[in-house]
């Protein structure tokens, strides 16, 4: 699975129809991966896709599906215009507006009951990382309350710790091994939380600068079910490669 998390990417509609139309284009042929572009909600609606293995989907969502809530988009609506993908918990949104696990929580409840796919982001700061499993386990815990286990394989688990990505003050990169720990840490405190019988049905993807010299690496080496994609997303000719890479696996 390659998801592109566009962010506040591009500024028109033409480009974004271009990046779009280039990503249907690299699938085209392409069995056995599913590719999903998160665009700025503006956009979603152009880009309803009939391409197949090209998904759409929103990089956010609020937590009820109607009424008094000035400036915010809805699950229902977002499911009504074509999107089948959002992503919730970002460390940019966590960042930039105070987003904490129980708003997230909202959120997911609100987009499962909507019959969209929550892509939830989870991951450590650097001031963290010498208690990741304690920072990782409280993030699912209280992220996932409530939420029943036969929805739970309908969420995406996205690890993406906050020091790789390129944004970040002195980013640092995931290693393949690192990653790999973190994904084998992930699916441990899952079988705690909901059983064994959960590792199976859920979907544990890397995000944190990915680019197609290290998608396969983060695939392959680190056992992952696929990547989230950022800044690479938005150049054409680079999102093609990773795609292409990736697709190389399942031949």
């Amino acid at each position: 699975m390659i998801i592109a998390n566009w962010k506040c990417n591009p500024q028109t509609l033409k480009e974004a129809e271009r990046l779009f139309g280039a990503a249907g284009e690299n699938v085209a042929n392409v069995k056995n991966l599913e590719v999903v572009v998160c665009a700025p909600f503006v956009y979603v609606q152009n880009l309803k896709s009939n391409i197949q293995n090209l998904s759409v989907g929103a990089q956010n969502c609020f937590w009820e599906q109607k009424g008094p809530h000035t400036g915010e988009i809805s699950p229902s609506m977002l499911k009504d215009v074509g999107c089948e993908y959002v992503i919730l918990g970002h460390s940019e949104r966590r960042k930039d507006f105070g987003e904490t696990d129980e708003i997230i929580n909202k959120k997911i409840k609100a987009a499962l009951a909507a019959r969209l796919k929550p892509i939830l982001c989870i991951g450590e700061k650097t001031e963290e990382r010498e208690r990741i499993k304690e920072v990782v386990t409280a993030q699912l815990r209280n992220c996932f309350a409530g939420v029943e286990q036969n929805q739970i394989k309908n969420i995406i688990i996205v690890y993406e710790p906050v020091w790789a990505i390129s944004t970040t003050a002195d980013s640092k990169d995931c290693s393949p091994e690192e990653a790999f720990s973190a994904g084998l840490m992930i699916k441990k405190i899952m079988i705690d939380l909901y059983g064994k019988s959960i590792v199976q049905k859920i979907k544990i993807i890397y995000g944190g600068s990915v680019d197609s010299k290290d998608a396969v690496a983060y695939i392959k080496e680190a056992k992952m079910d696929g990547v989230l994609v950022g800044a690479a997303s938005l150049n054409a000719n680079e999102f093609g490669k990773i795609i292409s890479s990736v697709a190389e696996l399942n031949k």
